[in-house]
């Protein structure tokens, strides 16, 4: 999420009553978590196991709970819960506003765009032109839709990223990060009814051009899928994951988190893809495999009892 304008690093050490080290007089100009960061970003890092990452990555600003060395150009918020802090300035930036009202008064609707009965628009949504959204869709804060889209019922778009902060020293061992990013939808898009599309944590979920969705499909937050991609019922993506343009998905297949799949890949019904995958290639089966050696793997299993017999009368 980016800020209106940018904020001094004094006010953000006062705001979450932080110690500061490093470049005093510098100032942030959005908030990330690690995966999205940019410079001129703030990130948090609550664990040794990510000091590292959060130290050298792209933000400029880290708050951490730990004194150390700070590298070159950048600035620490020194403060027993960087997590707290980090929420913190989240809700003052993006805070939840309440809907009383269907449709919200700052929802942006283009020409020829028709919004059936039941439709909840929440505040700051913006749809393209010649849109048509069915009844019983719900689209949250902060989403922007394209021209040419179709949103069957059920649908949701734009609800909380599945986001969880961890420790085990707290009576609630769970958090939920607050989200302040949203759901980007090009031109051309379908999506199916009962669909749910989660925001981004803190930047955007995507959808390419073109792409169509099957009903029954769960995309995870700051997921990015590209153009013209095909996405068959009943498929999940976690998380933070990349799809090339023309990708298509199967029934039922299942996506781990921040991976990366490449372009025109095809995915067989019922996989489970738990690392990136190269494109252009078809593949199948858990852990997933290039199709055709599946495919072969597969006919020899079913010929090892008979290959067992031949084996035993060898003497």
């Amino acid at each position: 999420m980016q800020f209106p304008s940018p904020v001094s690093a004094q006010w953000i050490a006062d705001f979450i009553n932080a110690e500061i080290a490093g470049n005093e007089n510098s100032s942030a100009t959005g908030i990330n978590e690690i995966h999205k960061v940019n410079a001129g970003d703030i990130v948090f890092v609550d664990h040794p196991k990510y000091y590292d990452a959060c130290l050298n990555s792209a933000a400029t600003f880290i708050i951490i709970n730990k004194k150390t060395e700070v590298p070159d150009g950048k600035t620490l918020f020194i403060t027993d819960e960087p997590f707290e802090a980090y929420s913190k300035i989240i809700k003052h930036f993006r805070p939840f506003i309440t809907a009383d009202k269907m449709i919200s008064d700052t929802v942006v609707v283009g020409k020829n765009t028709i919004v059936m009965q039941n439709v909840f628009l929440g505040n700051h949504v913006t749809l393209g032109d010649g849109c048509i959204i069915h009844p019983n869709v719900s689209i949250y804060d902060y989403t922007i839709i394209g021209n040419n889209v179709e949103i069957h019922s059920g649908a949701v778009i734009g609800s909380d990223a599945f986001y969880l902060n961890t420790k085990k020293d707290r009576k609630a061992w769970y958090k939920k990060m607050p989200a302040c990013g949203n759901v980007i939808i090009e031109d051309d898009v379908e999506i199916g009814a009962n669909c749910t599309i989660d925001r981004g944590v803190s930047d955007s979920t995507k959808i390419g051009m073109g792409t169509k969705l099957d009903n029954l499909i769960h995309i995870g937050h700051e997921v990015v899928i590209g153009k013209n991609c095909i996405i068959a019922a009943q498929v999940g993506i976690a998380g933070g994951t990349t799809l090339g343009d023309g990708v298509i998905l199967w029934g039922q297949v299942g996506v781990n988190k921040t991976i990366t799949i490449g372009d025109n890949a095809v995915v067989m019904g019922q996989a489970g893809i738990t690392s990136s995958i190269e494109g252009n290639k078809t593949y199948w089966g858990t852990p997933i495999q290039e199709f055709f050696s599946k495919r072969k793997e597969l006919v020899l299993l079913k010929r090892l009892p008979e290959i067992w017999e031949k084996v035993k009368g060898i003497k």
